[in-house]
């Protein structure tokens, strides 16, 4: 099935997003640090102005030491990706974020310290213990590493907390717009003309099936009206007012129209999304039926795998001929309109697509999971 066009403009944005991001992240990653650097040799020049020093401060320990700061955050930020600690929420998160910078600053004073009185050769401060003065530092390196920690996951919390509101009004917009087509396909003017022709043509010869069909076209009306409100039904109901539209279309088609139901009774309370299987169904009465002067058998198959929802409509003719007259009518707009809105409801792990099962059957398949659609 073909992506709808607001599907591509997001797959389009997505690219756009994260490069921003990252620019993002660079700008306030080296600006932050900079900003430490200048307080830093700000600070120690004070310091040596006001008090008596054993020894001139040296400046590129200075800039080293807060390089190696930059280069720890900078690597730490790919593990916390892999981790998946940016889903989380604050409650879990902020006994990793404690833990995560007292070993952050411990590495950091470590090589700093290292550095600067091994390699570097300084002598030690002689009014400070040597423990003394690296617990110190390390206590001031985990306040900081958590100040950058929680900086960090306050942009990522906020960012997701962005996506998803966006998702819920994509949601809702997708779903107003389902509602308005779902509706317009049932009411359009030929559907209603057809099967008041077809009554019409009964009140004469059969008054009992006349009065039947006026009360599934009523149903059908109604279901389409109150269904938009909700967004997700009991595939029963839905299951209903399918068998009402089949019935009504098997009085205008006769015999060329055959319907077998398989549906494991298990299937009947799960949600499925309103007018999912009627638009199932009527792509199948579109392009199986009414374009077949011999027309044929539709079949519904509807299973329960684990923790999804299979649903299954069979119909005859070629699959090249049934996707190309899809792309290119309100049916296909309905299919495309109902594979976004499975994929907004339920994740990724929805899907709705078009295949053949031999060369003159075609089977249009959706999956609903169901813990998605329980939550």
């Amino acid at each position: 099935m073909e992506s709808s066009p607001t599907a591509n403009v997001l797959l389009d944005d997505a690219p756009r997003r994260e490069r921003a991001k990252r620019r993002l992240y660079v700008m306030c990653q080296m600006g932050g640090w900079l900003f430490f650097l200048m307080l830093q040799l700000v600070f120690t020049q004070v310091f040596k102005s006001s008090e008596p020093q054993e020894h001139e401060p040296n400046y590129w320990n200075i800039v080293m030491i807060i390089a190696v700061g930059l280069l720890l955050t900078h690597f730490t930020r790919r593990y916390l990706t892999r981790w998946g600690w940016k889903d989380l929420g604050w409650r879990p998160l902020l006994p990793r974020i404690l833990a995560l910078s007292a070993v952050i600053a411990f590495v950091w004073c470590v090589i700093g310290y290292g550095w600067q009185f091994g390699v570097m050769g300084e002598e030690w401060p002689k009014k400070y213990h040597p423990l003394t003065l690296f617990f110190v530092s390390w206590i001031n390196a985990a306040i900081m590493m958590v100040g950058w920690l929680c900086l960090y996951f306050f942009y990522h919390l906020f960012d997701r907390y962005n996506r998803l509101e966006i998702e819920r009004l994509r949601l809702g917009t997708s779903v107003k717009e389902a509602e308005l087509r779902a509706l317009k396909a049932q009411v359009n003017p030929h559907f209603i003309f057809n099967s008041l022709n077809s009554v019409r043509a009964l009140i004469d010869e059969d008054p009992a099936r006349a009065r039947q069909s006026v009360t599934r076209l009523a149903n059908l009306l109604r279901y389409s009206l109150q269904s938009g409100q909700l967004e997700t039904v009991p595939f029963e109901d839905e299951l209903r007012v399918v068998n009402d539209y089949l019935a009504l279309e098997q009085v205008r088609h006769e015999e060329r129209l055959r319907v077998r139901l398989d549906i494991a009774p298990e299937t009947l309370t799960l949600p499925v999304p309103p007018m999912l299987l009627q638009t199932l169904v009527e792509n199948a009465v579109k392009y199986g039926i009414s374009a077949r002067p011999e027309g044929g058998e539709i079949a519904i198959v509807a299973r329960r795998e684990s923790d999804s929802l299979r649903l299954q409509v069979t119909n005859p003719g070629e699959l090249a001929t049934a996707a190309a007259r899809v792309r290119t009518s309100s049916t296909g707009v309905g299919l495309r309109n109902a594979a976004e809105r499975l994929r907004l409801l339920f994740g990724e792990s929805a899907t709705l697509r078009l295949r053949a099962d031999t060369p003159e059957l075609v089977v249009a398949e959706a999956i609903v999971p169901l813990a998605a659609a329980r939550a």
